[in-house]
């Protein structure tokens, strides 16, 4: 018998789009607002959001609350309130006529560090808003919109975002509003196919663990053929591709995730495993970095900071710090993989590793790619 097929929901854009059309439309007069329908553009099909309230903050104002649900994933945003407030603004400034529809990014919205801007809210996020509220909007009006996580500054402490240059919240995110399962173990049946589908092209391919290495990937030149997205999925990967008799993988990913391989950990969400810091702590150790760091490092909140605090220290002494740990640590990763493999499926496959920094700069490659 067949288990069913997971239930895919809606990325956050969605519903932040929901509770600000929600809102813009009770400004407007109605009052039975219980769900909107939406067109998500990408893919372009018409959906319907559930709004759980709606009500006027005060005259010209209106505050409208959605609730996610990215559907069958283990997504830590399950459930999270997303508040869209609206509001009437003048739309004539300096004497011409500017964008009738604002869109600003309130509390629990991630914003950049270190002067990189606020990539809370993302260009499909954007261009979702946009298209949605313009064809509510009634008449020569102009509105300000603000986003609201009520939760986000909390649930952004469990991701990975910090290391990636966003604080204080949760971003946005995505390229479309389908919020597609793949932490969910029914996704596993599918990765798995597209993997054998691969494996009868190709020796060789190349695991991406999320979007941002895929898209990394391809960007220096690797084939989009050979790539295949693994999720946190990477054990239950890797024994496939043994089972399929793949002669190669080359590992891709944030250093931050694959680091965890380094310590024997094969399914990398962090709700289920973490270590990540007391793995490059020990690696830190084991190759002679002056013991005084080490607390440092152990506490320093992500690897990113760790990586920064390695760098800073070679520079200051003129040793390759930086490639010394994490070439260990890849040589490591990839020892463990093939352990992993062989264990698994008895077939020996040669795994090499790429690892990448939160700027997209590769720290260390094992092979040739």
């Amino acid at each position: 018998m067949s288990s069913p097929s997971p239930r895919s929901g809606y990325t956050l854009p969605v519903f932040a789009t929901a509770a600000a059309v929600a809102a813009l439309r009770y400004l407007q007069g109605e009052r039975e607002l219980e769900s909107v329908e939406l067109n998500l553009i990408e893919p372009a099909i018409t959906v319907t959001i559930p709004i759980e309230q709606v009500s006027y903050i005060r005259a010209g104002m209106a505050l409208a609350i959605a609730r996610s649900d990215p559907g069958d994933n283990l997504d830590l945003t399950r459930h999270t309130p997303v508040w869209g407030v609206v509001e009437w603004r003048e739309s004539e400034e300096n004497g011409k006529r500017d964008n009738p529809i604002e869109i600003e990014a309130g509390e629990g919205i991630g914003r950049g560090e270190n002067g990189r801007g606020n990539p809370g809210i993302h260009r499909y996020a954007r261009q979702l808003l946009q298209a949605n509220l313009s064809t509510c909007l009634k008449g020569d009006r102009a509105i300000r919109t603000t986003l609201i996580l009520p939760e986000g500054r909390r649930l952004a402490q469990r991701t990975s975002l910090p290391a990636f240059g966003v604080v204080d919240g949760l971003s946005l995110l995505g390229t479309t509003g389908i919020s597609q399962p793949l932490s969910a173990p029914g996704q596993l049946a599918e990765f798995r196919t597209i993997l054998q589908e691969k494996a009868r092209k190709f020796d060789r391919l190349v695991f991406c663990l999320g979007e941002n290495g895929l898209s990394l990937a391809q960007q220096k030149g690797i084939n989009p053929e050979q790539l295949v997205k693994t999720a946190n999925w990477l054990g239950p990967m890797l024994a496939e591709a043994g089972i399929q008799q793949v002669k190669e993988i080359l590992l891709w990913g944030y250093h931050g995730k694959l680091i965890k391989l380094a310590g024997g950990i094969f399914h990398t969400h962090h709700d289920l495993a973490d270590g990540r810091l007391e793995i490059l702590t020990a690696y830190c150790g084991k190759l002679g970095i002056p013991s005084h760091l080490l607390p440092e490092l152990l506490n320093c909140g992500t690897v990113q900071n760790g990586l920064q605090i390695l760098r800073d220290l070679e520079r200051e002494s003129g040793i390759p710090w930086v490639n010394r740990i994490y070439t260990d640590i890849a040589e490591e990763i990839n020892r463990r993989a093939e352990r992993y493999i062989y264990k698994q499926s008895q077939q020996h496959v040669i795994v090499n590793s790429v690892l990448f920094d939160r700027d997209r700069i590769i720290t260390i490659a094992t092979a040739p790619f």
